[in-house]
């Protein structure tokens, strides 16, 4: 079994910052691809960000291109994604991904985290 941990959520006013964290344990295999998704309220899950483990491979939402930044520590099996230039529409609880594969599709990701809030007032 793997675990995924989120933190670093909360409120924040448009055009601010926030750091997403999460840690990876429990029978993570090192090389797996880690994302983000993210869901707002009455909205479907949505695609954030993925990279590969040796981070050759990255992909981003076209809503979040130039804003958000998706990074790797694989030596603590840890994924952030930094923010920036924050919107109310970025309003939504991020989840952690992880699995083999890296794509898109949340359907491909079989590992996922309890998700944290995120919160963008304007």
């Amino acid at each position: 079994q793997v675990y995924l941990a989120e933190s670093g959520g909360g409120l924040v006013q448009a055009g601010g910052s926030l750091r997403l964290s999460c840690a990876a344990s429990g029978a993570i295999d090192a090389t797996y691809a880690m994302g983000w998704f993210r869901q707002a309220p009455g909205k479907e899950t949505e695609f954030v960000a993925a990279r590969s483990y040796k981070g050759g491979t990255t992909y981003y939402a076209h809503a979040v291109e130039g804003r958000f930044t998706i990074s790797r520590d694989n030596t603590r099996n840890m994924v952030f994604l930094q923010m920036n230039n924050l919107k109310p529409e970025d309003t939504a609880v991020y989840f952690c991904v992880a699995d083999q594969m890296l794509t898109r599709n949340s359907h491909d990701y079989m590992y996922w985290g309890q998700g944290t809030q995120v919160t963008v007032s304007s």
